[in-house]
């Protein structure tokens, strides 16, 4: 009994603020590449409620403030790294929102992904690669696996393993690679 009782205690899920570390640490190897120039979009920014369009995304008829806005930003970028919590075997239910607002915005452009939880998020990750076949976003095989039990200490700290360094470099060549390659499809 006394296991069962510990476990109750443990942490043993993501939160918003593991995000904007991850986010900002992936953002911190990257922006000293020069191959291209990366941001942080943190969807709570934009304040998006659950999916309140009384169109489709595909209609691209947007009547709200922060659709507009998320669809300029959206619209704005040539490719885009996720940073996803996994939560039984799936992404958020806010990255599955602010995605399910947009349609356009996302097509012929590359994504890439960080993904952590308890197994390094990678069923949130193949959770995401199928929406992103949906959107019309070309998905790279290469992606960043972080563990709740190897990468955050005492589940909270986030203390990433040195050699993923190196898988967020290899992913941002995708990225970068993919992003470039699309541009010709989106000139139409």
């Amino acid at each position: 009994m006394e296991n069962v009782e510990n476990w109750n205690h443990r942490r043993q899920y993501a939160t918003w603020t593991e995000s904007r570390t991850v986010a900002k640490w992936v953002h911190d190897i990257l922006k000293a590449r020069h191959d291209a120039d990366f941001e942080i979009v943190d969807i709570e920014d934009y304040k998006l409620p659950l999916l309140d369009e009384p169109a489709p995304p595909r209609m691209h008829q947007y009547s709200k403030p922060h659709t507009k806005a998320w669809s300029e930003k959206i619209a704005s970028l040539d490719a885009y790294i996720f940073v996803t919590p996994e939560y039984n075997h799936a992404t958020s239910a806010a990255l599955k929102n602010a995605i399910d607002y947009l349609f356009h915005e996302w097509n012929n452009k590359a994504a890439g992904f960080v993904g952590y939880g308890g197994a390094g998020g990678v069923r949130a990750v193949e959770n995401l690669r199928l929406v992103m076949g949906e959107i019309e976003i070309a998905d790279v095989r290469a992606q960043v696996a972080l563990s709740m039990l190897t990468d955050f200490e005492n589940f909270t700290t986030f203390k990433p393993h040195a050699q993923h360094d190196k898988a967020v470099h290899l992913m941002a060549d995708q990225v970068v690679a993919w992003g470039g390659a699309l541009k010709a499809l989106r000139a139409h």
